[in-house]
Protein backbone atom coordinates (compact mmCIF):
# COMPACT_ATOMS: atom_id res chain seq x y z
CA UNK A 1 0.00 0.00 0.00
CA UNK A 2 1.54 3.24 -1.09
CA UNK A 3 0.38 6.59 0.20
CA UNK A 4 0.04 9.69 -1.91
CA UNK A 5 3.37 11.21 -2.89
CA UNK A 6 4.12 14.39 -1.05
CA UNK A 7 4.69 17.40 -3.30
CA UNK A 8 7.84 19.32 -2.42
CA UNK A 9 7.67 23.11 -2.77
CA UNK A 10 9.86 24.25 -5.68
CA UNK A 11 12.37 27.09 -5.56
CA UNK A 12 14.56 28.70 -8.21
CA UNK A 13 17.82 30.16 -6.88
CA UNK A 14 19.49 32.66 -9.20
CA UNK A 15 22.89 34.11 -8.30
CA UNK A 16 26.06 34.65 -10.32
CA UNK A 17 28.20 33.68 -7.28
CA UNK A 18 28.51 29.90 -7.75
CA UNK A 19 29.62 29.14 -4.18
CA UNK A 20 26.78 31.13 -2.62
CA UNK A 21 24.23 29.68 -5.08
CA UNK A 22 25.32 26.09 -4.34
CA UNK A 23 25.32 26.70 -0.58
CA UNK A 24 21.76 28.05 -0.72
CA UNK A 25 20.68 25.16 -2.96
CA UNK A 26 22.02 22.58 -0.47
CA UNK A 27 20.32 24.38 2.42
CA UNK A 28 16.95 24.37 0.62
CA UNK A 29 17.31 20.69 -0.37
CA UNK A 30 17.96 19.93 3.32
CA UNK A 31 14.70 21.74 4.15
CA UNK A 32 12.70 19.61 1.71
CA UNK A 33 12.50 21.89 -1.34
CA UNK A 34 12.73 20.87 -5.00
CA UNK A 35 15.62 23.16 -6.03
CA UNK A 36 16.57 24.56 -9.43
CA UNK A 37 19.42 27.00 -9.94
CA UNK A 38 20.51 29.57 -12.48
CA UNK A 39 23.53 31.81 -12.83
CA UNK A 40 22.00 34.54 -15.01
CA UNK A 41 18.84 35.87 -16.63
CA UNK A 42 18.77 33.40 -19.53
CA UNK A 43 19.26 30.21 -17.49
CA UNK A 44 16.69 31.37 -14.94
CA UNK A 45 14.04 32.18 -17.56
CA UNK A 46 14.65 28.84 -19.30
CA UNK A 47 14.22 26.98 -15.99
CA UNK A 48 11.04 28.92 -15.12
CA UNK A 49 9.50 28.37 -18.56
CA UNK A 50 10.13 24.62 -18.29
CA UNK A 51 8.37 24.34 -14.93
CA UNK A 52 7.40 27.51 -13.07
CA UNK A 53 8.66 27.45 -9.46
CA UNK A 54 6.52 28.35 -6.47
CA UNK A 55 9.35 30.45 -5.03
CA UNK A 56 12.38 32.26 -6.43
CA UNK A 57 15.43 33.87 -4.84
CA UNK A 58 16.98 36.38 -7.26
CA UNK A 59 20.28 38.28 -6.98
CA UNK A 60 19.92 41.93 -8.00
CA UNK A 61 23.38 42.38 -9.56
CA UNK A 62 24.24 39.83 -12.25
CA UNK A 63 26.20 40.01 -15.48
CA UNK A 64 23.96 40.83 -18.41
CA UNK A 65 20.37 41.60 -17.51
CA UNK A 66 19.74 42.66 -13.90
CA UNK A 67 17.76 40.92 -11.22
CA UNK A 68 15.00 43.53 -11.60
CA UNK A 69 14.56 42.49 -15.24
CA UNK A 70 14.46 38.86 -14.10
CA UNK A 71 11.81 39.64 -11.47
CA UNK A 72 9.65 41.16 -14.21
CA UNK A 73 10.19 38.16 -16.52
CA UNK A 74 9.45 35.60 -13.78
CA UNK A 75 6.31 37.52 -12.79
CA UNK A 76 5.16 37.50 -16.45
CA UNK A 77 5.78 33.73 -16.71
CA UNK A 78 3.78 33.00 -13.53
CA UNK A 79 2.32 35.79 -11.37
CA UNK A 80 1.85 33.28 -8.52
CA UNK A 81 5.63 32.79 -8.09
CA UNK A 82 6.79 34.42 -4.86
CA UNK A 83 10.10 36.20 -5.45
CA UNK A 84 12.65 37.46 -2.92
CA UNK A 85 15.35 39.78 -4.25
CA UNK A 86 18.82 39.56 -2.64
CA UNK A 87 21.51 42.18 -2.95
CA UNK A 88 24.64 43.52 -1.36
CA UNK A 89 23.55 47.04 -2.39
CA UNK A 90 20.39 47.50 -0.34
CA UNK A 91 18.37 50.67 -0.79
CA UNK A 92 14.78 51.74 -0.42
CA UNK A 93 14.64 52.81 -4.09
CA UNK A 94 15.62 49.40 -5.48
CA UNK A 95 13.36 47.66 -2.94
CA UNK A 96 10.41 49.70 -4.21
CA UNK A 97 11.37 48.92 -7.82
CA UNK A 98 11.60 45.20 -7.05
CA UNK A 99 8.20 45.13 -5.30
CA UNK A 100 6.56 47.12 -8.12
CA UNK A 101 7.88 44.58 -10.63
CA UNK A 102 6.44 41.66 -8.70
CA UNK A 103 8.90 40.74 -5.93
CA UNK A 104 7.40 39.56 -2.66
CA UNK A 105 10.21 40.86 -0.47
CA UNK A 106 13.74 42.28 -0.52
CA UNK A 107 16.76 41.17 1.58
CA UNK A 108 20.33 42.38 1.91
CA UNK A 109 23.14 39.87 1.57
CA UNK A 110 24.37 37.81 3.19
CA UNK A 111 21.08 36.00 3.67
CA UNK A 112 20.74 32.31 4.48
CA UNK A 113 17.90 29.89 3.69
CA UNK A 114 16.09 30.68 6.95
CA UNK A 115 16.19 34.42 6.18
CA UNK A 116 14.75 33.77 2.73
CA UNK A 117 12.01 31.46 4.04
CA UNK A 118 11.15 34.13 6.64
CA UNK A 119 11.00 36.76 3.89
CA UNK A 120 8.52 34.66 1.93
CA UNK A 121 6.37 34.45 5.07
CA UNK A 122 6.66 38.20 5.79
CA UNK A 123 6.04 39.00 2.14
CA UNK A 124 2.35 38.24 2.43
CA UNK A 125 1.87 41.99 2.82
CA UNK A 126 4.02 44.63 1.12
CA UNK A 127 7.11 45.38 3.25
CA UNK A 128 6.77 49.17 3.18
CA UNK A 129 3.14 49.36 4.33
CA UNK A 130 2.07 49.64 7.98
CA UNK A 131 2.09 46.29 9.75
CA UNK A 132 -1.21 44.61 10.70
CA UNK A 133 -0.57 45.59 14.33
CA UNK A 134 -1.19 49.20 13.30
CA UNK A 135 2.41 50.45 13.52
CA UNK A 136 2.92 53.39 11.21
CA UNK A 137 5.62 53.40 8.55
CA UNK A 138 8.49 55.56 9.78
CA UNK A 139 10.50 57.55 7.27
CA UNK A 140 14.22 56.74 7.26
CA UNK A 141 16.58 59.18 8.93
CA UNK A 142 18.34 61.74 6.77
CA UNK A 143 21.65 59.89 7.25
CA UNK A 144 20.02 56.61 6.14
CA UNK A 145 18.45 58.27 3.09
CA UNK A 146 21.85 59.75 2.15
CA UNK A 147 23.55 56.36 2.56
CA UNK A 148 20.90 54.66 0.37
CA UNK A 149 21.17 57.37 -2.30
CA UNK A 150 24.95 57.06 -2.40
CA UNK A 151 24.73 53.28 -2.78
CA UNK A 152 22.11 53.59 -5.52
CA UNK A 153 24.30 56.04 -7.49
CA UNK A 154 27.33 53.78 -6.94
CA UNK A 155 25.31 50.80 -8.19
CA UNK A 156 24.12 52.79 -11.24
CA UNK A 157 27.77 53.68 -11.91
CA UNK A 158 28.72 50.02 -12.09
CA UNK A 159 30.69 50.25 -8.82
CA UNK A 160 33.01 52.92 -10.24
CA UNK A 161 33.87 55.24 -7.31
CA UNK A 162 35.17 58.07 -9.53
CA UNK A 163 32.07 58.06 -11.72
CA UNK A 164 29.74 57.90 -8.71
CA UNK A 165 31.58 60.82 -7.07
CA UNK A 166 31.24 62.84 -10.27
CA UNK A 167 27.49 62.11 -10.46
CA UNK A 168 27.05 63.03 -6.78
CA UNK A 169 29.11 66.21 -7.15
CA UNK A 170 31.52 65.31 -4.33
CA UNK A 171 35.22 64.53 -4.16
CA UNK A 172 36.19 60.89 -4.70
CA UNK A 173 37.96 60.68 -1.31
CA UNK A 174 34.87 62.05 0.46
CA UNK A 175 32.78 59.37 -1.20
CA UNK A 176 35.26 56.68 -0.14
CA UNK A 177 35.05 57.86 3.48
CA UNK A 178 31.24 57.79 3.39
CA UNK A 179 31.27 54.27 1.92
CA UNK A 180 33.53 52.99 4.71
CA UNK A 181 30.87 53.82 7.30
CA UNK A 182 28.23 51.29 8.26
CA UNK A 183 24.69 52.10 7.14
CA UNK A 184 22.89 54.24 9.72
CA UNK A 185 20.04 52.58 11.57
CA UNK A 186 16.59 53.24 10.19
Amino acid sequence: MTGPTEQKPSILIVDDDEVYRNRLARAFVDRGYDVRTGSDFDTAVAAAQGDSPEYASVDLKMPGKSGLELVKALHEIDPATKIVVLTGYGSIATAIDAVRLGATYYLSKPADADDIIGAFARGESPPLEPSPAGDEYKAPSLARAEWEHINRVLSDSGGNISEAARRLGIHRRSLQRKLQKYPPSK
